[in-house]
Parts: C-alpha cells; sequence; structure tokens
C-alpha cells in the first residue's frame, strides 16, 4: 500500500515561509496574503499530527519536526527544479531546426534567412518544408511557423501575421485570355490548391460570384504559385508569397480585392521552447521581418472578410 502524499500547497507554502522567516514575507513571494499562508500550513500541521512553527508575535521558528520536513523539502523541491531545468534543456543550443509549410519556406523564408544567418552565425540552420504538423516529442524540430487557427495541442502559438488571398496570373496568359477584372474569371482556367486553405469556391462566394470548380488542382500552394509563372492559368495565392512576383512583374493580380481568411500565421513550439536563447533570437528576428516586410508590401486594395465556408 503506498503512502499517503500531504497537501502539495502547504507543503510548498511551508517551505516558502521556513526560508523566509516569515508569513508576512512568504505571501509577498507568493502573491497571496498571510492568511493564506497560515490556513495552508495548519492545514498541514493537522494532516502531520504535529506542530510545524513557534509562532511569536514578530517571528516564527521551526519546531523540531518543522526543521526535519524543511531540510527534507529543500532536498526535494531542488530535485524538481533541477527535473524542470533538464525538461527546458536545450540538446542542441547551436542549432535550430524549423518547420514550414513549402510555400512559405519557397517564397518568403529562404530568400530572407541569410539576414539571420548573418546576425547569428553561431546558429546553424536546418528549414524542413512540410505541411504536416510536427509532433515535438517525437522529433528533433525545435519550432514550426504554421498557416491556421493557431489552436494546436499541447503548443504555444504566437501570433506572427494575419494574410489576404486573390488571384494572380502571368502577364501572357491574362493577354492571351484577355483577363483583366474579376468578371473574366468564367473564362478562365482556374488553379488552386487542394488544401482547405486556398478554395476557389469560397473564395468566389465570398465576393459574390458563382462557385466554378478549379480546372488544375495542385497538392501543395508552392505549386499553385509555380504554376500561375508557368502560364498555366489563374491561381488563388497568398499575398506573402507572391507580392514581390507582382513587384517584379512576373505575376499580376486580376481585379483589386482580397479575401481575408480565416487563418493566420503562427510561430509555434512547446511552451518552455520559447525559453531557449536560439528560439528567443528567430522570434525577434522574425518579427522585425515581417514589419519590414509589411511595410515594404503592403496591400493596398479592397479586403474582405471570409462570411461563407465551404
Amino acid at each position: 500500500m503506498s503512502e499517503r502524499i500531504p497537501p502539495f500547497q502547504g507543503l510548498f507554502y511551508f517551505y516558502t515561509a521556513a526560508e523566509t522567516g516569515s508569513f508576512k514575507l512568504a505571501a509577498e513571494r507568493l502573491f497571496v496574503t498571510p492568511a493564506a499562508i497560515s490556513q495552508q500550513i495548519r492545514l498541514l500541521e493537522e494532516w502531520l499530527g504535529a506542530e510545524l512553527f513557534i509562532r511569536q508575535h514578530r517571528k516564527i521558528l521551526l519546531t523540531h519536526e518543522g526543521t526535519i520536513l524543511y531540510h527534507q523539502a529543500q532536498k526535494g523541491f531542488a530535485h524538481l527544479q533541477e527535473g524542470i531545468r533538464l525538461i527546458n534543456q536545450d540538446p542542441a543550443p547551436h542549432q535550430l531546426s524549423i518547420s514550414t509549410l513549402p510555400s512559405f519556406a519557397q517564397h518568403w523564408l529562404v530568400p530572407r534567412i541569410g539576414d539571420f544567418r548573418a546576425q547569428h552565425p553561431e546558429i546553424s540552420l536546418l528549414i524542413e518544408p512540410t505541411s504536416d504538423l510536427v509532433n515535438f516529442q517525437d522529433s528533433s524540430v525545435d519550432v514550426c511557423i504554421r498557416y491556421g487557427s493557431g489552436d494546436y495541442k499541447n503548443v504555444r502559438s504566437e501570433w506572427l501575421m494575419d494574410e489576404v488571398l486573390y488571384p494572380v496570373c502571368h502577364p501572357i496568359y491574362q493577354q492571351q485570355h484577355k483577363i483583366y477584372q474579376l468578371d473574366d474569371l468564367v473564362r478562365a482556367d482556374l488553379i488552386e490548391d487542394i488544401w482547405p486553405d486556398m478554395d476557389w469556391g469560397v473564395w468566389l462566394r465570398n465576393l459574390g460570384y458563382d462557385s466554378s470548380k478549379p480546372t488544375l488542382q495542385y497538392n501543395g500552394s508552392q505549386f499553385v504559385l509555380e504554376g500561375a509563372l508557368a502560364v498555366q492559368g489563374v491561381a488563388l495565392v497568398k499575398h506573402a508569397t507572391v507580392c514581390r512576383y507582382i513587384e517584379e512583374g512576373k505575376l499580376v493580380q486580376i481585379g483589386n480585392v482580397a479575401l481575408k481568411p480565416r487563418f493566420q500565421f503562427y510561430l509555434c513550439a512547446p511552451n518552455g521552447y520559447f525559453k531557449r536563447p536560439k528560439i528567443q533570437a528567430f522570434h525577434q528576428w522574425l518579427r522585425s521581418e515581417i514589419t519590414q516586410f509589411q511595410q515594404r508590401y503592403p496591400y493596398t486594395g479592397e479586403v474582405r472578410d471570409t462570411q461563407f465556408d465551404r
């Protein structure tokens, strides 16, 4: 039969009071009232059947039993702190493994990541493009950049930026098929990603048009963008991945309206990972880079919120 375990809160309050030598100082350290400290220690004493403190007017003194428990509590809480340190310890402090969507890696992150390397030459990088969610317990990935709701189990999600979706095509395709306005999409070859965040039907309904089946689908929005660059049709794309191609004249937006989806970009990792210096450095760099990106490539057209799903 296993031994009974004393109330942990009372044990921790006792340990703090014994360490500080005062219920008042213990209360200040733990952000509770002295009465709460006293009550929890009374419950612990009742559970033990022994007095732990001699309560005097201006101070408290440990009893013989209290001294024994305090020394053992010191060892126990030290072991707990060491366990927490080991959990949060970074096994590879000079290597950063980043998992992100292939399209975001290819068209946004990789063209900029050289600046992070210049600022942090002591950190080697591994970028893993994948659309699959990462199980941090079974992988060496340090951090993920994800496009979604941010509601991922057992991870902390830090919002990075919003996104807008709009149609683009190659200037040659535009001239060949006379695709200049949204009304012209009825005669266009529509290219979309099979993933639900890039759905032509949703986009058209939200803009007041009849749904239309795509002519060409790809498994991955990086291929959708490549299809547009290859003069295959009109692609539904994210602003973050396409804006530099528009600036370079390689693609043109059709119309002047974008849809704000219900997904955004997030930086994701277990909460303890965010304490790691390499992730703090990457997070800070990423926010700075996003600010510069948004200043250089603001979307200036009309933006509408998503009202209708599939």
